[in-house]
């Protein structure tokens, strides 16, 4: 069975993302963020959004449209 690559990646590229990925995603910082996010409760119809110390809850649409703010 093909492993799903909706980004048309060779095998070799998909394992080196997914090791990237894997690395971000283990990072104490994002680790705590994730837990934040736990305590806090995340919900289906917003984002947590992590701005320094502080963490807003902000609409989905707004916390992934970071082009349209200037942000990279």
């Amino acid at each position: 069975m093909a492993i799903a690559n909706s980004q048309g990646l060779s095998r070799t590229a998909l394992a080196a993302k997914r090791a990237r990925d894997l690395a971000a995603a283990k990072t104490p910082k994002r680790r705590a963020r994730k837990a934040e996010n736990q305590r806090i409760g995340q919900r289906s119809d917003s984002d947590l959004h992590h701005d320094g110390s502080a963490v807003r809850r902000v609409s989905i649409a707004y916390n992934r449209a970071t082009h349209t703010r200037g942000e990279v």
